[in-house]
């Protein structure tokens, strides 16, 4: 029965690219998500746990062993970011509203060790993954078809949600790469509605980062 939803196909697009319910409906709950969250509104945890959960399902279908298993981390992370977003520390409450947590960015050092993190991690993830249905459980699971991508998309996504958490101005620059990368990957196995909303995310995080360049100057 739920394999059957999964794969509930809409139409075809060219005679043999199944348009499938679950990727439009990701899709749209995926972009309702960023919009709120770059509109500053803590409503957009509510609207990231349905995400996270069609996303899962949208991820098995395809073999995407990374980003499949990134939910449930994603979940903990959505959960701390809205404890931490309505329940900020004394010195941290936004001006335009003391129950809010305020917009603030990272080092330049922590900036270089998050980058170096995403390199070495995607990197070992990768070639962990390479493995995950070639030589390991060979026959139980299909092979990643892009390990390494794959990988690479899952830790950007990872650092970009844990940044968010926090309320990180940076946070942005780390969605437009994952949204840059998202969209490889997700042409690469035949998603049709991702690729575009992928798009629509990388104007939306533009217009996020300049958004929250306007709450940081604001302490907001």
């Amino acid at each position: 029965m739920m394999s059957e939803i999964i794969n509930y196909t809409l139409f075809t697009l060219g005679g043999d690219t199944p348009v499938l319910l679950v990727d439009l409906v990701t899709s749209a709950v995926g972009l309702a998500c960023v919009v709120l969250a770059g509109r500053n509104s803590k409503y957009n945890f509510w609207v990231g746990y349905l995400y996270t959960a069609l996303l899962f399902l949208m991820f098995w279908n395809k073999h995407l062993y990374a980003s499949l298993l990134l939910q449930p981390v994603s979940l903990g992370i959505n959960i701390l970011g809205h404890y931490r977003w309505t329940h900020p520390k004394k010195g941290e409450e936004s001006s335009a509203d003391h129950g809010s947590l305020r917009v603030s960015m990272l080092t330049w050092r922590q900036r270089a060790a998050a980058a170096v993190s995403v390199f070495v991690l995607a990197a070992l993830w990768g070639w962990l993954l390479s493995f995950l249905g070639s030589r390991w459980f060979a026959g139980v699971f299909p092979a990643d078809p892009v390990p390494y991508l794959d990988a690479c998309v899952t830790v950007l996504i990872l650092v970009a949600q844990f940044l968010s958490a926090l309320k990180k101005w940076d946070c942005w620059i780390a969605w437009l790469l994952v949204n840059c990368t998202q969209i490889a990957l997700h042409i690469s196995v035949g998603h049709i509605f991702m690729p575009v909303v992928c798009g629509l995310y990388l104007v939306n995080g533009v217009a996020s980062l300049w958004n929250w360049s306007r709450l940081y100057r604001a302490k907001a």
